[in-house]
């Protein structure tokens, strides 16, 4: 690969970030509290860590995993495995660490990166991940790790000359308790979102708020590798918060951001005052999605921030194509968008049927030809998700008669709190483990500035009583064995849980209690 590649071979090497680098060497590719990298320093010291990655044996098609966050060592270590081959893992940072091994271990991670700020997880997951040949530390040291500075300053940060595309491997959370890796066996190269998208990105000039964690599938997609493949520059917030969003969109006269339906909310909260103190007039580009944002806050979200708000419905594991911009939106209030026939999207009944227009049904979306997913090591998961070349998430809605999608809710399963996926049945394996409950059922109760909140209702084994303090007891147990968005907000007593003849937890049965009719 040479100082003059071409754009072709950028993508299909995944040397975008070299290429832009050549273009506008000294230019700000990633700001953050930890530190700031040039295009230049971010192309070089992705090059340094594919070398330290070679060093200790990795191939293409190995793993690595990283747990940390918004730091340049995570934009640095995504870099690297574009280019190297390599299958990128963030993992949630706010995990505990037997769950955090988990993930190292289920994905094979040859290499482990973790920022020490995060406490002793990291350090008690790597003991519990032997597959590991070479531990970096970011930010402080840690038992077992060599400090990710040190490593890649023994390595030139010169162009690799025989790059290869990697990949990216999410891990979302699963009904069984563990969370399942979205697995892709072809390689889909990232391209640049140039002036005739919907992005419309202006290559070295635009710039992109990072408002989540890069662990997660939407920020990692729209704010990181989006932006940086087509030139753009990112700054990341440590913790999102709604007047330093304004005050960073202001001082770095930020042109793009994506955000959830909780953001939308908080902002709005703010006071005249507030939001009169800050210039946003470089915002072209506001995209959200993840949860289900309620009419009458977008509606106050496109009066203040202009048209220029767009949504997005979509996946970890791909398909859909529903994109909505605010005018689109405005003549169709509470829509999710109406995607191409080429996506193929169905509504279907229990039994697999197409279901009438207006009707509700489940959603299944048309897996790409290419690119097209699996649940990691999980075969049974990924057959359940599929009829034919179409899969569902679960999700429940209708099109209407001009074809649009309208969300009407999902199966009891799923719970989204400020656009992060819950499963109950994590939460349940844990209570059940408490030595005063006999059953438990979790579901997600209405939340007005999280969409929902997760509820456990717990049955009592005999000689047991319902208090307050039991209550209080159960929230903690929660605490200490999960990370704590997955926990538990309130707790319910029942006499039974409801089950089916087949012994399934009836959920809908039971979240339907907290949900006005």
């Amino acid at each position: 690969m040479t100082l003059q590649m071409t754009l072709d071979d950028a993508i299909a090497t995944g040397m975008l970030i070299a290429f832009h680098a050549e273009q506008f060497p000294d230019v700000s590719a990633v700001t953050t509290r930890f530190g700031d990298r040039t295009w230049k320093a971010l192309n070089a010291n992705a090059n340094r860590l594919v070398r330290a990655f070679r060093e200790a044996g990795l191939e293409a098609g190995d793993s690595v995993a990283i747990v940390a966050r918004n730091r340049p060592e995570f934009v640095e270590t995504l870099a690297a495995t574009m280019r190297a081959g390599i299958r990128f893992t963030p993992i949630n940072f706010h995990l505990k660490a037997e769950e955090i091994a988990y993930i190292v271990d289920n994905c094979e991670a040859k290499v482990f990166v973790a920022d020490a700020t995060l406490g002793s997880a990291p350090e008690e997951a790597l003991r519990a991940a032997p597959k590991v040949r070479l531990a970096l530390s970011l930010g402080g040291s840690m038992a077992g790790f060599e400090d990710y500075q040190e490593v890649i300053d023994e390595h030139s940060g010169g162009n690799i000359p025989d790059p290869e595309a990697g990949s990216r491997m999410l891990y979302t959370s699963g009904t069984t308790g563990r969370p399942k890796g979205v697995y892709r066996k072809d390689r889909v190269p990232d391209v640049p979102q140039g002036p005739d998208t919907v992005s419309g990105y202006q290559a070295g000039k635009d710039r992109t708020l990072v408002t989540g964690p890069g662990y997660h599938a939407a920020p990692l997609q729209i704010d990181i590798v989006t932006p940086l493949s087509s030139g753009v520059g990112i700054v990341m917030m440590d913790k999102w918060d709604a007047e330093e969003t304004l005050k960073l969109i202001s001082t770095y006269k930020i042109t793009h951001t994506h955000m959830v339906a909780t953001m939308f909310h908080r902002l709005l909260q703010l006071q005249d005052e507030v939001r009169n103190r800050y210039d946003l007039s470089s915002l072209r580009r506001v995209i959200h999605g993840a949860a289900p944002c309620p009419v009458h806050v977008k509606r106050s979200m496109i009066e203040w921030f202009g048209p220029i708000i767009w949504e997005y419905y979509a996946a970890t594991e791909g398909g859909g194509g529903f994109l909505v911009g605010s005018e689109e939106w405005l003549m169709k209030p509470g829509t999710v968008g109406k995607p191409g026939p080429e996506f193929d999207n169905r509504i279907l009944d229990d039994d697999g049927n197409p279901v009438p227009v207006g009707t509700v049904g489940t959603i299944y979306m048309k897996a790409p030809v290419k690119g097209r997913f699996e649940y990691y090591k999980d075969s049974d998961k990924t057959g359940r998700s599929y009829r034919g070349d179409h899969f569902t998430l679960g999700d429940m809605g209708y099109f209407d008669e001009d074809g649009y999608l309208f969300l009407t809710g999902r199966t009891a399963e799923l719970i989204i709190a400020g656009g992060v996926n819950i499963y109950p049945v994590e939460v349940d394996n844990e209570l059940l483990k408490h030595p005063a409950v006999q059953d438990v059922c979790t579901v997600g109760v209405p939340n007005p500035e999280w969409g929902e909140e997760v509820k456990s209702v717990v049955s009592l084994k005999p000689g047991h009583a319902a208090s307050i303090e039991l209550a209080d007891d159960l929230l903690q147990w929660a605490k200490d064995r999960m990370a704590g968005f997955k926990c538990p907000r309130s707790i319910d007593f029942a006499d039974t849980i409801p089950r089916s003849d087949a012994g399934k937890v009836q959920r809908k049965e039971v979240r339907a209690r907290y949900w006005p009719k």
